[in-house]
Parts: structure tokens; C-alpha cells; sequence
């Protein structure tokens, strides 16, 4: 239980900080928001490999799911207007 409340934490935080860096603030809201962020921490923590929030939140995994999340919202751009911002 207390593990699903983390991720909304974090992936909310997560999810809207990549928002802010990719300028699409204004368009999502903050279910959006954490759902990027939730999303974006599996890839990277997929792909990367390195830190999870799952195990653990820390510096490396918040900035690792930060990047994920940055690039999940790059892919959406790309794939919607057929450019990244």
C-alpha cells in the first residue's frame, strides 16, 4: 500500500517537472502528470537499468525516472505534432 502511494508521490512530482522541462504544462493535468511519471520511471528503470522507485527513492532514481519521463513526453511530442519541442 504504501508502495502505490510513493509512486503517485513521485510520479506526480516527476511527471510534472518533465512537463515543465518539455514545455507541455499547460496541456495535461495532473492525472497526466503522474501517469508520464509513472511510466517514464519503468523505462528508464527498464532500460537503464540503474535505481527504481520501486526499491528505493533516491537522487539517482528520481533523476533517472526524471529522464525517462523527458523522454516519454519527447516520443508523445514527436508522434502528435511531428516535432520535439
Amino acid at each position: 500500500m504504501v508502495g502505490i502511494l510513493i509512486w503517485l508521490i513521485v510520479g506526480g512530482v516527476v511527471g510534472w517537472l518533465a512537463s515543465l522541462i518539455m514545455k507541455t504544462d499547460g496541456q495535461q493535468g495532473i492525472i497526466l502528470n503522474i501517469v508520464v511519471g509513472i511510466v517514464g520511471a519503468f523505462l528508464a528503470g527498464f532500460l537503464i537499468g540503474g535505481g527504481s522507485i520501486n526499491e528505493q527513492v533516491t537522487i539517482e532514481s528520481f533523476l533517472y525516472s526524471l529522464l525517462g519521463a523527458v523522454v516519454l513526453l519527447a516520443i508523445v511530442n514527436l508522434i502528435r505534432r511531428g516535432t520535439v519541442r
